[in-house]
């Protein structure tokens, strides 16, 4: 089965008016601005429908799909970036892809499980919701799936720490943080664990 032909396809319309009325106008109709963009073409300003949007989100930011403009051919395309604003899209930036070219995008971490060391009294404090990654569209993941249960009072987990797909490469910084257990000021955790608020420069 040739996976090309059954790619989603996303019709976009041209954008010619730029004036912030005709924005406002096209989110009041249900479309979104957005532009695609690539290194074998220029620029080219759209809109797009908001609930198909709104599908493919949800499918996963490293999905990759057909964006069919009128007249010309479809573009393999994923989403690069979007804008959001009190809860909903109001831009789209979409990126050309080519099965063959590695491309760098952030991928969302669902953490889970329960940190041990929760049941001890520490809190989890969560610092990155992502990472960013390169490799080849075919191989990107949608979501990382880390599993926290492990991490007691005091612990961290780092971005190298994150196993990842075979052919993909961690562009974040190695050593960035994704996950601590601290303990809140005055809990006792009972084996001697210093309160995160006493860590704090005074």
């Amino acid at each position: 089965m040739n996976a090309q032909s059954n790619m989603y396809e996303l019709k976009a319309e041209r954008r010619t008016d730029f004036k912030r009325s005709a924005l406002r106008g096209l989110r009041q109709q249900g479309r979104i601005p957005a532009v695609v963009y690539g290194s074998s073409m220029d620029s080219i300003p759209v809109h797009v429908d908001s609930k198909e949007i709104g599908k493919l989100a949800r499918r996963g930011r490293t999905e990759t799909f057909h964006l069919k403009i009128e007249g010309m051919n479809p573009i393999q395309t994923l989403i690069k970036e979007m804008e959001q604003k009190n809860g909903a899209w109001i831009h789209v930036d979409f990126q050309q892809v080519s099965d063959n070219k590695p491309i760098r995008v952030r991928v969302p971490i669902e953490y889970q499980g329960t940190p041990a060391g929760t049941k001890k009294g520490g809190i989890i404090q969560s610092q990155e919701s992502g990472l960013e990654i390169e490799g080849l569209p075919s191989d990107l993941p949608s979501v990382f799936e880390v599993d926290i249960s492990h991490l007691n009072v005091g612990d961290k987990l780092l971005a190298h720490e994150v196993v990842l797909p075979d052919d993909i490469q961690l562009i974040s910084n190695k050593d960035e943080l994704l996950v601590s257990i601290i303990v809140p000021r005055g809990v006792d955790t009972g084996d001697g664990a210093v309160d995160a608020a006493d860590e704090q420069p005074s």
